[in-house]
């Protein structure tokens, strides 16, 4: 049993180590690593030999540390990155993609920065367009209307020294001019502009203002591309904006039928008021010429009536007469001439005659009654030449 053993109380008394012999084990390994001996004595207990190549291989370890010391110094460049030497804190040079070396620490230091690597900035939101962050992207447009913005910029370096040293936080510089920038542009813009058919052109405004309010600062980053994720109303007010975009809908369909009735009728009023004004025209030149006639032939009849009043007179009677009579149906028979001869008006009867059976032809089954009183006109003046007849016969 462990309680029986007479040395047990010895080897777990619980007591410190004892430093001699410590030290002493200590000698041993490092002879016996050098090529001595390790002797249970004391650390004057070697021989001269032992001694000299223990000194030997103590000079040994300074040089083993200054070459480790300077190996640390390598360091390799990738393709696509750049290395910042620093020496006491202070920038040196730029290192191009290879294998590099400078003086290991605490003299110099080395950080190899990607160029290339495309860096992302979130506004508005993080990770998820859903997980939105109403802090950023709560913006005020010129209209006075309250909309959410979500958006990504991308960026890459262009100057390693100007990111590393000219700024604290570049990161956080992009993040701020970011907000700023697209911050200026919606307060300047209306909110249909911004939600609908300026989104393109808000995302260009919005780099080219990023990348000059970088360039001022030296943060040696370049934006590559602003990417509007989403552009809405807030949540609260949806309702209502979906309202109010139906209502502007509404209004612009009116405006459109509006005005293309507009376009119909105008076009007609002015064809109407231009051919009544050519109308009026013509008539005008009508009046003025039959006007001009007459006095032309009034003043040529005074020429002759003046030559030869009497036959004048007559030939104006017979022209009137005859202009008056030309339309009239009667016939005028002379019976002082004592000429028995009945004139019978077989032209006119005939004109007559067509002249009635067009109207009839013309006129609707309804008024049959009128069409009757040119036959019975025709028996009444057959009826008057017969009794005409019998007057003058002895």
């Amino acid at each position: 049993m462990a309680w029986n053993d007479p040395d047990w109380g010895k080897k777990n008394s619980g007591g410190p180590p004892d430093l001699d012999e410590v030290w002493r084990r200590f000698n041993q390994k490092l002879n016996a690593l050098f090529g001595g001996k390790g002797g249970s004595g004391g650390p004057t207990g070697g021989s001269p030999m032992s001694n000299g190549k223990m000194a030997a291989g103590l000079g040994l370890i300074p040089v083993l540390v200054i070459l480790i010391w300077l190996g640390s110094g390598f360091y390799i460049v990738n393709a696509g990155e750049r290395g910042v030497v620093l020496r006491f804190g202070k920038f040196v040079e730029t290192t191009q993609p290879g294998p590099r070396w400078h003086f290991p620490y605490p003299i110099e230091a080395a950080e190899v920065v990607n160029m290339q690597q495309v860096r992302t900035v979130e506004v508005g939101y993080r990770a998820n367009v859903k997980s939105k962050i109403l802090k950023e992207s709560l913006m005020l447009t010129d209209d006075e209307n309250i909309i959410d913005i979500q958006f990504a910029v991308q960026y890459i370096l262009k100057s390693p020294e100007e990111y590393l040293f000219n700024n604290r936080h570049p990161d956080d510089a992009v993040h701020q001019a970011a907000e700023t920038a697209i911050r200026e542009i919606v307060g300047k813009s209306k909110m249909d502009f911004v939600l609908y058919e300026g989104r393109a052109e808000i995302a260009t405004r919005a780099a080219k203002l990023m990348q000059e309010i970088l360039d001022r600062y030296r943060t040696g980053i370049s934006i590559s591309k602003v990417t509007m994720q989403n552009a809405q109303p807030p949540e609260q007010v949806q309702a209502a904006f979906d309202d109010a975009v139906k209502a502007g809908q509404d209004k612009e369909r009116a405006k459109n039928e509006g005005q293309a009735y507009a376009n119909d009728v105008i076009p007609r009023a002015r064809g109407a008021a231009s051919r009544l004004l050519e109308e009026s025209l013509g008539y005008k030149q009508r009046v003025i010429a039959n006007a001009e006639g007459d006095a032309s032939r009034f003043k040529q009849i005074l020429v002759e009536y003046s030559k030869a009043p009497k036959v004048t007179r007559d030939r104006m009677y017979l022209d009137t007469v005859q202009q008056m009579m030309s339309n009239s149906s009667k016939v005028l028979v002379d019976q002082k001439g004592g000429n028995s001869l009945l004139y019978l008006p077989l032209d006119k009867l005939i004109q007559s005659a067509g002249a009635s059976s067009t109207f009839l032809a013309d006129s609707p089954p309804a008024k049959t009654s009128d069409a009757t009183v040119p036959a019975e006109s025709t028996a009444r003046s057959r009826e008057a030449f017969r009794s005409r007849e019998r007057e003058v016969r002895p």
